[in-house]
């Protein structure tokens, strides 16, 4: 089970990445979430802990023992709020536009510090 969610997030961090290349920021953004996310979900089955149906990554560290610091704790906090659970167009619209190439930047590098933290000694 861990394999299978390492794998998932490894080929979503490519879409991620993909994504940025063809300029579909908020798209990027929203795999980047889903990919730190499928990485905790792997540490958590790792070290025998039940999976939560969360997309909160912050909860899901602390569910999985991970230590964070007030910054870690801001930067997962804004993070999990790229996975938009809205119906509602002006919302997904927002969050379109907040998604510039310099934020987008920024948060790919976050994300990615994250993402390998995450997956260092499973697999």
């Amino acid at each position: 089970m861990v394999g299978f969610w390492l794998k998932s997030a490894k080929k979503d961090r490519e879409s991620a990445l993909g994504c940025f290349k063809l300029k579909h920021y908020d798209w990027c953004l929203f795999i980047w979430q889903l990919v730190i996310e499928k990485t905790l979900k792997a540490r958590l089955i790792n070290f025998e802990k039940k999976v939560l149906w969360t997309h909160n990554l912050v909860l899901l560290c602390d569910k999985g023992g991970i230590k964070l610091d007030v910054e870690e704790e801001r930067e997962l906090n804004e993070i999990s709020s790229f996975n938009i659970e809205a119906r509602y167009d002006d919302i997904k619209y927002s969050f379109y536009k907040k998604a510039t190439k310099k934020y987008t930047e920024k948060w790919v590098g976050v994300c990615e510090k994250f993402y390998k933290r995450f997956k260092k000694g499973l697999l």
